[in-house]
């Protein structure tokens, strides 16, 4: 299941929708908003979607995940809107027989996420600038 909210993560609720008897293991991740980005000091973020897109291609990226990696399942929600330094923007959990692929898995369905999805955030500078990026041009696991 892939989603996106403007309200705060739920963590146990989605945590509570990887359980399965057949997984042995579980791997999350968690997006922060922090406080600098590439050498600029961050104030905050706003996150916009295409709301009808992403959800399409979030779905089939979870589905690719679940396939590739022979999971039990795999929830990623990403938030829109305006957020704070250390609110949480996206979560990522799957869950598997094994750890091994779970680690993989989730590595996958974030790296995924910020490379295929059309979801644009606005970097807010304690300077009072401010800008639009593509999540993938600024992302740190890329380089």
């Amino acid at each position: 299941m892939f989603s996106m909210s403007a309200d705060p993560i739920d963590v146990d609720g989605l945590q509570a929708e990887l359980k399965d008897a057949s997984a042995g293991a579980c791997v999350t991740f968690e997006g922060w908003v922090r406080n600098e980005n590439e050498g600029h000091p961050v104030q905050s973020l706003e996150y916009e979607g295409y709301e009808a897109v992403a959800l399409k291609e979030g779905a089939k990226i979870l589905e690719e995940a679940i396939e590739k990696f022979q999971l039990s399942s795999a929830v990623c929600t990403h938030r829109v809107g305006h957020l704070q330094l250390g609110d949480m923007a996206v979560w990522v959990g799957v869950s598997s027989g094994h750890r091994g692929e779970a680690f993989k898995a989730c590595a996958y369905v974030i790296d995924e996420i910020k490379t295929r999805l059309p979801i644009w955030k606005k970097e807010h500078y304690t300077d009072g600038d401010s800008g639009w990026v593509n999540c993938e041009e600024k992302s740190p696991a890329k380089s």
